[in-house]
């Protein structure tokens, strides 16, 4: 692939398939339930990466979502509405609302040339000043930073790793395997603690 649009369309598609995958076969419990100290978890991911992508892929490029989720409020009742998800919201309408999002990032780079200029309303006015380009390489790497985010949260509900259900990038072991590994690894950082 030598299109350099083509391809970080291709890349971005790729980091979002991997990101959605890490909720397959999971129950509402494990897609909501607070993995680290600052309470992430797999569907608040998702929730959270949905709005970032519409507002650079969208609004920033004078194309915003015909339907902005009530967490885009100026004036949100309380932090971070968008990292967790709420009893009441549905875990199939916040991965439908990606896949919106998806459907219109899609459309709007396929509309647009990587030149094409856009404002960020929320960054410094010396730095808002952006193309298509460099929104699709920071929704790259934004998706790809939440995607490992989500790598670590479901390996630690159920030990599910990887990239996609047929490549996990991992070598092969099995349990045993993987136990001593982890066990050589803890006994070198405590040799290394001790010097």
């Amino acid at each position: 692939m030598t299109d350099t649009k083509a391809r970080l369309h291709h890349d971005l598609r790729n980091a979002r398939e991997s990101l959605l995958w890490k909720l397959d076969g999971l129950g509402e419990y494990d897609l909501r339930r607070p993995m680290t100290p600052t309470g992430t978890n797999l569907l608040g991911l998702v929730k959270h990466i949905g709005g970032i992508e519409a507002g650079y892929l969208g609004e920033v490029l004078g194309r915003p979502v015909a339907y902005p989720p009530p967490w885009f409020a100026d004036d949100p009742d309380e932090p971070n509405t968008d990292m967790w998800v709420r009893a009441e919201e549905s875990s199939a309408d916040v991965i439908d609302f990606y896949r919106r999002v998806w459907a219109h990032s899609d459309a709007t780079i396929d509309a647009l040339g990587l030149d094409a200029p856009g404002t960020v309303p929320w960054w410094p006015a010396e730095s808002a000043d952006v193309t298509l380009h460099q929104m699709i390489v920071l929704m790259i790497g934004e998706t790809n930073r939440h995607g490992g985010h989500a790598d670590i949260v479901r390996e630690l509900i159920d030990g599910t790793v990887g990239l996609r259900p047929d490549f996990n990038g991992l070598p092969e072991g099995g349990e045993a395997w993987w136990a001593d590994y982890r066990n050589r690894l803890e006994q070198s950082a405590r040799r290394a603690a001790g010097r």
